[in-house]
C-alpha cells in the first residue's frame, strides 16, 4: 500500500511499510475475529527497521506516526506481528498505545519462533 524510509545526515536509516493482509495472516486474522472489520479496513504494518545508530532520535516513532497517519487519513486500522526476541521493538509498541491481541509462531527454516500480534491505537 505505502512505505517510507527516514535519512539523518543524508543516509537511509530507517523504513516502515503498510501491506494489505495476505490470506492466512494471522494477525489480520486475529483483528477481523475480535471487532468484525474486514481485509478492506485492515492494514498490516511491516518492515519497520531503525538503523542501531538512529534509534535515540526518535526515527522509529516519527516513522510509525507517518504510517498511523495514513492509515487513519484511509480509515483503516493497523496491526503488525513482532517476534517476541525484539523486545526494544515491543516497548516502542507498547509506549506508543498499541495493544496486544494475541499470538502467532513463524515458521524459518525449520525453526519455529514466537511472536506477539498488535493493532494500533484507535
Amino acid at each position: 500500500m505505502a512505505a517510507w524510509v527516514a535519512e539523518l545526515d543524508g543516509h537511509v536509516v530507517g523504513h516502515v511499510a503498510i501491506n494489505s493482509p495476505q490470506p492466512g495472516g494471522e494477525v489480520a486474522r486475529l483483528w477481523r475475529e475480535e471487532s468484525g472489520d474486514d481485509d478492506s479496513h485492515i492494514g498490516v504494518l511491516a518492515r519497520l527497521f531503525v538503523a542501531r545508530q538512529a534509534r535515540k532520535a526518535s526515527v522509529g516513532k516519527l516513522l510509525m506516526e507517518a504510517a498511523t497517519a495514513y492509515a487513519r487519513d484511509r480509515h483503516l486500522r493497523l496491526v503488525l506481528e513482532v517476534l517476541t526476541k525484539d523486545a526494544a521493538a515491543i516497548r516502542l509498541y507498547e509506549r506508543l498505545g498499541w495493544q496486544r491481541i494475541g499470538k502467532a509462531v513463524h515458521t524459518f527454516g525449520g525453526k519455529q519462533v514466537d511472536a506477539v500480534c498488535f493493532v494500533a491505537p484507535a
